[in-house]
């Protein structure tokens, strides 16, 4: 017989509840203000509920009715500076947060609603409404609610999203907290702010949230993951889907510390977090806090889960005996703190302060009809606002050195294009402290995978992060750090096909950022990644991003062809405010050109560059194909001017240029090496053709790779993908095309 011997998590678990000696021994303040803000809260939502009924809400009304003691428990004890970020279903979670910076004494239940109060339940409800006084100016709605002053960092529509971007926040608090200490002769600083990430038990199951557990613990955040246990995702039972419906335990994997709790009675909430808190900022790592709520009503709308057959009547009065609301009732009258008029009192404050913001917002209908209401019409915001703030103005770069090689008058180095890659990021990193470099193997193998980041890691210890393989973790936390606004990551994707890992962090998330919180708040992250055909990696590691990324929101393009402007672009990226792209080519790493001893250089923002100039036909391309375009137009004797785009997406690129060549040659070219399907040269086509169309003698022609991804098989792969002698096919059909011969 084999001897076993029973093995013990790394990490407590513990389930905690409150006894008379707690509530008697709780801070009367602390109590007052729970109360205070469950009425406030409970009202509000009855009255979103009411105006969704009333077709008022455009979109879904997720109410919190029910969970309101999970949030009002775990966010009352916070500082302002701590970060709270949450799931769709956020309401809760948002106005305690705000109500709690607005009023950091507490509430007084005598005298419940300030005028600091009022304006965040007006504001919160604009925001719920669409309206131009929201705190995203009416882009977020119910779903994306943010006040970074607060320290509301933003709810999140996707199911566990937001996850990874609280733990880049609760990374950027442990880092400047660090900072602090090691600054200062005294450490008795309260420690470090830390970040609570609310989700419910549908996301306990997604990757990117244990994903984000894994890299947490490993990194020893303060980060707190909060599970709202409502048993239900949608009309699916949590013991359909789950082995373990005890969602606390999911921490015990990751060697956290977990606390499970009643959700229905705040103040077990409130000592569970304090437990937490107290690890969290002494910066011993994350914890797990699951509390058990019920939700009153469906996933959305004014009507109970037992309307749509999925939950019993029954069920739902034992949960609604429970009310947060009512336990607080029942503790502090038993205190005698306390009486039933007190209570209506605060009751009728609450409703009466949320009718005040519902009147401000809404009017009778026009018409006459009898308790009928509408949005007054005033508010809306203007139609105009769509599209401002998908990304900045570029104001942070106004003054910037810029400079393109022909005329720069210093000293060079012959080098490759990779050591140009690791020398501005090395100046960069020298004189920037607040940029971070953070991916798959960047801290070992003497700089990467390909040697991108040479030196790095021993010269900046603590800002070059070796991350698991965990794409939708590492990079929502750079997503999360970069909205943090005290640091600029730069996260790389060993190969762009990986992107899809990530994809709901990379688009979902950075790149619709800044736009969907209402256009203001930076978000000064870059992404490298690199394009490996002709390596043989295959199917999976060799495709051109650049396609996905140009129909995508928000996210800036650059692409060097020579490493002198691979210093100005990445200088460029690092300075302004969006989310780049900065897409490199291995077979360019190894090629030799000049760098510049002057690393300081931008290249001059939003310019192309002609690299031949011609009036046969203008070509227009990136990366490697720039070179390979070239061999061909020499092959060929065509006076084609060649254009060297480098930077990519719709905002950015050279327009002037690409216009004053198509109306020189009235033809055009468009070569790029990947396949068909995610083609860059798709989108750019059509766009040149509306722009230009009048001074077009023929239709836009491309050279591309082929439908499938590049294969293992060497001649697969070449067949699969653009070169040279491609090229020369594509210019001589624009020969053709004008009736002339080779």
């Amino acid at each position: 017989m084999p001897r076993e011997k029973r093995l013990q998590p790394g990490s407590p678990w513990v389930e905690l509840s409150t006894t008379a000696a707690d509530w008697k021994a709780a801070d009367p303040a602390l109590l007052d203000t729970m109360l205070g803000q469950l009425h406030l809260i409970r009202a509000f939502e009855e009255a979103v509920l009411e105006l969704a009924g009333a077709g008022l809400v455009h979109g879904p009304a997720h109410s919190s009715i029910g969970q309101e003691g999970g949030a009002v428990g775990s966010i009352v004890g916070l500082r302002s500076s701590d970060g709270v970020n949450g799931s769709h279903r956020g309401h809760h979670q948002f106005l305690a947060k705000a109500l709690a910076h607005v009023a950091p004494e507490g509430l007084d239940p005598t005298a419940l609603v300030t005028p600091a109060v009022q304006e965040v339940l007006q504001k919160t409800l604009a925001e719920i409404l669409g309206l131009a006084q929201g705190y995203c100016r009416g882009r977020g709605g119910s779903m994306h609610l943010q006040w970074h002053e607060a320290g509301a960092l933003g709810t999140n529509a996707i199911v566990g999203g937001g996850v990874p971007l609280g733990a880049g926040n609760a990374w950027a608090q442990r880092h400047a907290w660090a900072e602090k200490q090691a600054g200062s002769a005294s450490a008795s600083d309260g420690g470090s702010d830390l970040t609570v990430s609310y989700f419910g038990d549908g996301a306990v199951n997604i990757g990117s949230v244990l994903e984000s557990m894994n890299l947490a613990a490993a990194w020893k955040l303060p980060f707190c993951f909060f599970i709202e246990n409502n048993l239900y995702a949608v009309s699916t039972h949590v013991s359909e889907v789950t082995a373990e419906p005890r969602l606390s335990a999911r921490a015990l994997g990751f060697d956290i510390p977990a606390w499970r709790v009643d959700g229905m009675d705040p103040l077990a909430v409130h000592l569970a977090m304090e437990q937490a808190s107290e690890r969290m900022r002494a910066g011993d790592g994350p914890a797990v806090i699951e509390v058990e709520v019920y939700r009153y009503f469906h996933q959305n709308g004014p009507y109970p889960g037992s309307a749509f057959g999925y939950r019993s009547k029954e069920e739902e009065q034992s949960w609604r005996d429970r009310d947060p609301l009512l336990r607080m009732a029942r503790e502090l009258t038993a205190l005698g703190r306390i009486d039933d008029d007190g209570l209506a009192a605060v009751r009728s404050q609450a409703q009466e302060a949320v009718r005040l913001a519902v009147d401000a917002l809404t009017e009778p209908d026009p018409d006459g009809k009898p308790g009928v209401k509408r949005i007054r019409p005033e508010l809306w915001p203007d139609p105009g606002f769509v599209d401002v703030g998908i990304r900045g103005d570029l104001s942070e770069i106004a003054d910037a050195d810029t400079l393109e090689q022909a005329d720069y008058t210093g000293g060079t180095s012959k080098g490759k294009f990779v050591d140009a890659v690791a020398a501005v990021m090395d100046r960069r990193m020298g004189e920037d402290d607040r940029i971070v470099v953070l991916g798959e193997d960047i801290h070992r193998l003497k700089g990467g995978t390909n040697g991108a980041t040479k030196g790095l890691s021993e010269k900046y210890p603590g800002r070059v992060l070796g991350t698991p393989i965990s794409e939708n973790a590492f990079a929502g936390l750079g997503g999360g750090i970069a909205l943090d606004g005290r640091y600029r990551p730069v996260v790389e994707f060993m190969y762009p096909d990986f992107m899809w890992v990530a994809a709901d962090q990379v688009f979902n998330q950075i790149g619709k950022a800044r736009h969907m919180f209402g256009g203001d708040n930076p978000v000064p992250l870059v992404l490298r990644t690199k394009i490996a055909m002709g390596s043989g990696y295959g199917s999976q590691h060799l495709m051109d991003p650049a396609g996905i990324f140009a129909t995508s929101p928000g996210w800036r393009i650059m692409a060097a062809s020579t490493p002198f402007d691979y210093v100005g672009l990445m200088n460029a990226a690092l300075a302004i405010d969006d989310p780049v792209l900065m897409i490199e080519h291995v077979d360019l790493y190894a090629e030799s050109g000049e760098i510049p001893d002057d690393l300081d250089h931008q290249i001059p923002f939003g310019t192309a560059a002609v690299r031949r100039s011609g009036s046969d036909v203008t070509v227009i391309s990136y990366l490697s194909m720039v070179g390979e375009s070239a061999k061909a137009i020499e092959q060929t004797g065509i006076d084609a001017e060649l254009i060297d785009l480098r930077f990519l997406d719709r905002a950015s690129l050279d327009w002037d240029t690409v216009g004053e060549s198509i109306k020189k040659t009235n033809a055009v070219l468009i070569v790029e090496q990947g396949a068909q399907g995610t083609s860059y040269g798709a989108w750019l086509a059509d766009e040149i053709q509306r722009r230009y169309f009048d001074w077009l003698d023929q239709p836009v022609q491309r050279v591309t790779g082929s439908e499938a991804s590049p294969s293992i098989s060497k001649v697969l792969e070449r067949a699969a993908i653009a070169k040279a002698d491609d090229v020369v096919v594509g210019l001589e059909r624009v020969r053709a095309a004008f009736g002339k011969g080779a």
